[in-house]
């Protein structure tokens, strides 16, 4: 029989022991992790809620992913990170996409983020009852996002020439707060008779009963990813779209609690969860009965709506921009 000193010291030799295999093993797992720095947009939705639900679930770790998250307010933010390197992915929409490419610093895009609204918009009892009914009227519209060419796209529908027909003003999205929110006129604004952006801020004035909406555009937006980080882990693009089809599938069983987590990182003091399904009503992910029935590849429609956004951009940027040389389904096409 041993005696007591041989036990402990024999229990001394198994906890070191123990503590040596932990370190060992969470050293390599954390070694098995590719890190991933992904330039995100804080106060858009619905990508808001997929990043808030990347950050909470530990769905990044059981694919292989060590991520840090690097947030800005716009897409053209995270293309100067995109340019200077500090980055190795980036969310965001069809324009500022083709705007990175057409920079050929090696960005791809990998799969499909989600599907945004555009909407165009009036006050509650506006005299305006639909789009024909613009014609000689003021608009002011976020120019060079993407809500200037579905506007003008909608507008054309009807028959009205945008830059004939109606008089457009740069608002941006910030500025048309106090237009909407600082005034008690139900039937007028001031400075112009409509306006149109992107979400979620018009569904925040939707959800609050602030606006009336006349039009919803839908635009397609991309994860990017650099072809450096493809050269340290080519399985990598995978990893990341299986993610995120991952994090739909959490959303859509929980929508409230990723709701919350997006108003609260975003700060949106005006938001509420109706503002929130609103702007993601667009997104048939988040309303799939099923994990079957989760799209994060890119159909022939999405490639359409890509290249229109390309396309608006060509003279700005002095280059056509061909988006099937630079947005791939290859790498979705492998994810469970």
């Amino acid at each position: 029989m041993r005696n007591g000193g041989e036990i402990m010291q024999s229990n001394r030799v198994f906890l070191v022991a123990m503590a040596v295999f932990v370190l060992f093993t969470s050293t390599v797992w954390a070694q098995e992790l590719t890190k991933v720095r992904i330039g995100w947009q804080v106060p858009w939705a619905t990508q808001g809620q997929i990043v808030q639900i990347l950050k909470h679930s530990g769905i990044l770790e059981k694919n292989g992913i060590q991520a840090e998250f690097i947030g800005r307010t716009y897409g053209p933010m995270l293309n100067e990170l995109a340019i200077a390197g500090e980055v190795d992915v980036i969310l965001t929409a069809d324009q500022p996409a083709a705007a990175l490419f057409s920079k050929k610093k090696g960005w791809i895009g990998i799969g499909r983020l989600m599907y945004n609204r555009t909407s165009t918009y009036v006050p509650p009892e506006s005299a305006i009852r639909s789009l024909s009914d613009l014609k000689g009227k003021t608009i002011g519209i976020p120019i060079g996002a993407a809500a200037e060419r579905v506007t003008y796209e909608a507008l054309e529908r009807v028959g009205i020439d945008p830059k004939k027909d109606v008089k457009v003003i740069n608002l941006g999205i910030m500025e048309q707060g106090p237009i909407v929110m600082g005034t008690k006129d139900k039937t007028n604004w001031t400075s112009v008779d409509a306006l149109s952006g992107f979400d979620p801020t018009p569904a925040i004035f939707e959800a609050t009963g602030l606006i009336r909406v006349l039009d919803v555009g839908k635009v397609c937006s991309l994860v990017l990813m650099n072809q450096k980080l493809l050269e340290r882990d080519s399985e990598i693009a995978t990893k990341l779209m299986q993610s995120i089809k991952d994090a739909y599938d959490f959303y859509r069983q929980n929508v409230f609690q990723a709701n919350e987590w997006f108003m609260a990182e975003a700060q949106l003091k005006t938001a509420n969860q109706e503002a929130c399904n609103i702007a993601a009503s667009i997104e048939p992910n988040v309303s799939a009965y099923s994990r079957d029935e989760i799209k994060v590849t890119f159909s022939e429609d999405d490639f359409t709506l890509m290249q229109k956004g390309a396309d608006f951009l060509a003279q700005k940027l002095n280059e056509h921009v061909d988006m099937r040389q630079y947005v791939t389904n290859e790498f979705v096409s492998k994810i469970n």
